[in-house]
């Protein structure tokens, strides 16, 4: 005879009750005989009508024995992480996972979810609301949780992957801002100001502003996203052009960079025999982590509060569009896997549409009623109206 009952977690109201309260939402266990055998393990569910299934099945079968013992959420997780580096997933990718994975791992113990299956829709409602993420970083994390759970499903781990069922979040779209020529000039200058803030010898100073200032030239005349801009290697500049990425066609993509941007990279001072900003010794998210706290520092110099590496990104697409280059090109250098992200961001920019929205608006001027001819014309003619 088995006994089904809830084990109350730490935080559970009603623990000092014990087993025989069973309306709170704790994992429920079974506990006594099956035949000769002794239970006393969970069914890995929190639903009464489902355990009870389980315990007739059970009964039946006179054996629990064909039913595995569910995965638990840290032995998910850590297959879900080995299968992630044998598909050679970026490291960045993988780190967030990784975040995601102890954040989870964290509130299931809270709540008394030992086992993956326990993790059903409502405690992923609450496991979403403990999330400091907001806008398109939530939107992210949620595409990995339900990554997992897909992962889980294929695994045979969860009957269905609960995840899929969360809606996503409103995302408000992040607004294009690059840099006016003035801004740009005053985040030139202030490189020297912050760069000259360090502590230490004269030398050291200087070295540090020029290194400052080439990765400020680098991310503005590249359109390189920050990450890229840290880790970038020195074989990748070949004369005056900067492989930036290899398309589908099997096509290398070029981006020329101006004399005094090569320059600027020649005079950095060497920290690897490989990498411009980079020892290559620590993590990539470490050392973009310090390149974004010197940017923030250098914004503040230059009295742009609001300023972000994105933002040279954002300068270098602009600029292209209003000098005239197609969207489609302007897509390719900056890489995205479809025209329809570049047009998502930057359509108001595009020089020949802004003309012809201008030209449109000035056509419609002329049909507009006692607008043509002078203020003068206007008054005579009205004069005349009435004497008549």
């Amino acid at each position: 005879m088995l006994t089904t009952y809830r084990r109350h977690t730490k935080a559970c109201a009603h623990r000092a009750e014990g087993r025989k309260y069973r309306r709170c939402y704790c994992p429920i266990w079974a506990d006594g005989f099956l035949g000769m055998e002794e239970i006393r393990k969970s069914l890995g569910t929190r639903n009464w009508e489902k355990a009870q299934d389980i315990i007739r099945q059970w009964e039946a079968e006179g054996s629990q024995t064909p039913e595995p013992e569910p995965i638990t959420v840290s032995q998910a997780w850590q297959d879900f992480l080995d299968d992630a580096r044998a598909r050679n997933l970026r490291e960045p990718t993988i780190y967030k996972y990784k975040l995601l994975s102890q954040q989870m791992e964290s509130f299931a113990q809270g709540c008394g979810a030992r086992f993956l299956s326990e993790l059903d829709l409502p405690l992923l409602r609450k496991f979403r609301a403990t999330w400091p993420n907001e806008n398109l970083g939530a939107l992210k994390k949620l595409e990995y949780l339900r990554a997992f759970f897909r992962f889980a499903r294929e695994s045979k781990w969860v009957d269905e992957n609960p995840a899929r069922y969360l809606e996503s979040p409103k995302v408000k779209q992040r607004p294009t801002m690059p840099f006016t020529p003035d801004q740009m000039a005053d985040i030139l200058t202030a490189c020297e100001k912050y760069a000259r803030r360090y502590r230490g010898l004269e030398s050291y100073r200087v070295e540090n502003a020029r290194r400052i200032r080439a990765f400020v030239l680098l991310l503005r005349h590249s359109g390189l996203r920050i990450g890229d801009a840290v880790t970038l290697e020195r074989c990748r500049i070949t004369g005056d052009k900067l492989f930036l990425y290899t398309a589908k066609t099997g096509t290398p993509v070029y981006c020329p960079l101006p004399e005094f941007v090569l320059t600027a990279l020649d005079t950095v001072p060497k920290v690897s025999e490989t990498y411009f900003f980079w020892t290559g010794e620590s993590r990539v998210g470490s050392a973009t982590g310090d390149w974004q706290r010197r940017l923030k520092g250098v914004f503040k110099e230059a009295g742009i509060p609001d300023g972000h590496a994105h933002r040279f990104r954002d300068t270098f697409a602009v600029e292209l569009l209003k000098a005239g280059v197609p969207m489609e090109r302007v897509s390719m250098l900056l890489g995205h896997s479809s025209i329809k992200v570049t047009e998502k961001y930057y359509s108001p920019w595009v020089a020949a549409r802004q003309e012809q929205l201008e030209a449109d608006v000035r056509r419609t001027w002329h049909t507009l009623p006692g607008t043509k001819g002078t203020p003068e014309v206007h008054e005579k003619s009205e004069g005349a109206n009435r004497v008549q």
